[in-house]
């Protein structure tokens, strides 16, 4: 039974990287209307910028990923202002085949400043060791990632439900044009947004540096499990996206201890299944 519980444990801490990732893509879809397949190219982004802060350049471990956090905001709102604002009406299939166009560019990008070879860079000294849980010692980090995830939440539930900011970022996702009839500006409370999205995909991607490789792929790798996460949970379902991550990671997690030949199956199972049985996700709205 220790053996489970460690095992869960480990699949919760994958959950909250899901999360992450998977919070900034449901709140872009949720309020702007875009299913931006870019968003793990952004992740990706996040932990490359993140690894030369912290491990090239040498900043301190926060700074480090406060910058690369900040640093892809900006780029989220360049591809907002100049791309996506422009593609709004539009079908989803034409936004997908714009931002997968990006998941190339910056892909490419990518390479051509950090080359391909894998990163890994040190875990900060503060949350280097382990402490032991189940008869086994867990890592410090693991925990330091539960913890991170489970605040975001709570801070989103906040920002967005408890605000006078969060308030008008929800009356413009359920109706833009009466939104902007009763004076709120618009195209800057998407561009605002949609940074915002862009600055929790760098924050999972800045936190994953020291647990997992950076390579070039990362992103794409990442972007489709979170697509498994939403569309699990309910696209633009920020509670949806939080139980879909800890689906997704625990079955991830269980599935490699327990039927490893079908780990990459399960989880196109688990959303095949409930597409069937509630297509709108499971805390979805149709």
């Amino acid at each position: 039974m220790e053996i489970y519980l460690y095992q869960g444990l480990i699949g919760l801490t994958y959950s909250m990287y899901l999360w992450l990732l998977a919070a900034g893509l449901t709140i872009a879809f949720g309020v702007l209307g875009i299913l931006n397949f870019s968003h793990g190219a952004l992740f990706m982004l996040g932990a490359y910028l993140a690894f030369t802060f912290y491990g090239m350049v040498g900043l301190n471990f926060w700074v480090a990923v406060l910058l690369s956090a900040a640093s892809v905001a900006v780029v989220g709102a360049f591809l907002e202002r100049f791309f996506f604002r422009q593609i709004y009406h539009l079908d989803l299939p034409f936004q997908l085949l714009l931002t997968f166009g990006f998941v190339l560019v910056i892909d490419d990008i990518v390479k051509m400043i950090w080359g391909g070879m894998f990163m890994i860079p040190p875990i900060p000294p503060f949350l280097t060791g382990s402490v032991p849980l189940f008869g086994r010692p867990f890592p410090i980090y693991n925990l330091f990632i539960l913890l991170v995830g489970v605040l975001v939440a709570l801070g989103l539930w906040l920002l967005f439900d408890k605000t006078w900011w969060g308030r008008k970022v929800r009356a413009a996702a359920w109706n833009r044009e009466m939104g902007a009839t009763l004076g709120l500006n618009v195209p800057r409370l998407y561009m605002v947004v949609f940074m915002f999205a862009a600055a929790l995909a760098a924050l999972g991607g800045a936190l994953s540096i020291p647990m997992r490789p950076v390579t070039p792929g990362l992103g794409t790798a990442m972007i489709i499990q979170a697509f498994i996460v939403t569309v699990i949970g309910g696209l633009g379902n920020l509670r949806g996206a939080f139980v879909g991550a800890i689906i997704v990671g625990m079955l991830t997690v269980y599935s490699t201890m327990l039927f490893p030949l079908f780990e990459l199956f399960l989880p196109y199972v688990v959303m095949a299944a409930v597409l069937l049985w509630r297509p709108h996700g499971l805390l979805g709205g149709r």
